[in-house]
């Protein structure tokens, strides 16, 4: 109890537990579209990809908050478009694209980061650092998820008809290719936010679990993007709190969290869950 009650005492868990709640809400409500968009593997490879636009910002300008998020966003745009470019201009599928780009990537930016001598920031960039994150971190979080959650908030319809019935949203005059295109760059500015929480390497585990724990208790959208939002938040939360205590990474521990509760939900689900589908 006395861990638990320094966690709402500390100034430095507090930013840290409040970090949580912004990331993890963002992140559970964006998740809602990578689960009906099928695309969790996608984007995926792309959080792979940021650290290479990490390294070649921090050499060229050196290392800030601004540097690593703006690296970070030119990499992932650049795997993304990139791979969408070459399928469309050569055989290649578009994962097969990714695959080559982001694992070239990512070999390059570890050869950056070590050659320009700041290897002990990698770990907080691959695994997260919550306990290091500073004020601009909680702005830049914050500003993040407003503009996640306002523009899907506001797209809603537009995004879910395009997403079941892409003919129909075209006829009706949805703008479906620059509707793709904010959601392509929500979901990165939602993914770079994730860096100091759960590092580049996890952050796919919090941008797809919590809609996806919620999607075996329910078909509405409208809950899979609230569901998944008060979820991410508070399962956010409370895995921080039991890295506090057990002194675990906070990072591994949020996300191994979550896919312990996707678990429990995959088998105990009344509706969709394991058990549920044998009993009928």
């Amino acid at each position: 109890m006395n861990a638990i009650t320094a966690c709402f005492h500390d100034p430095l868990l507090q930013r840290a537990m409040l970090a949580c709640l912004l990331i993890g809400f963002a992140n559970g409500y964006v998740s809602a579209y990578v689960v009906l968009k099928k695309s969790a593997l996608k984007i995926g490879t792309i959080s792979h990809g940021l650290l290479p636009g990490i390294a070649v910002a921090v050499m060229l300008v050196g290392l800030s908050q601004w540097s690593v998020l703006l690296g970070a966003m030119a990499a992932a745009l650049f795997i993304g478009l990139g791979s969408l470019f070459m399928s469309r201009t050569s055989r290649l599928d578009q994962d097969t694209a990714l695959g080559i780009l982001y694992t070239t990537g990512f070999a390059a930016g570890l050869i950056i980061i070590r050659k320009i001598g700041i290897r002990q920031k990698l770990d907080e960039w691959l695994f997260g650092g919550l306990m290091s994150l500073s004020d601009s971190d909680l702005w830049i979080a914050f500003g993040i998820s407003v503009i996640a959650i306002l523009f899907l908030t506001a797209y809603q319809r537009s995004i879910l008809v395009m997403l079941f019935e892409p003919n129909v949203a075209m006829s009706v005059g949805v703008p479906v290719r620059w509707l793709n295109y904010g959601l392509f760059g929500v979901v990165l500015l939602v993914l770079v936010s994730s860096l100091q929480a759960v590092g580049c390497i996890l952050s796919v585990g919090l941008l797809v679990a919590p809609a996806a724990t919620i999607y075996m208790f329910s078909d509405r959208p409208a809950a899979l993007f609230y569901g998944g939002g008060l979820l991410g938040a508070l399962g956010s939360v409370i895995a921080f709190i039991i890295a506090y205590q057990t002194d675990w990474t906070a990072g591994s521990t949020i996300v191994m969290f979550f896919g312990a509760l996707f678990l429990l939900a995959y088998v105990f689900s009344q509706k969709y869950g394991l058990l549920a589908r044998r009993s009928k």
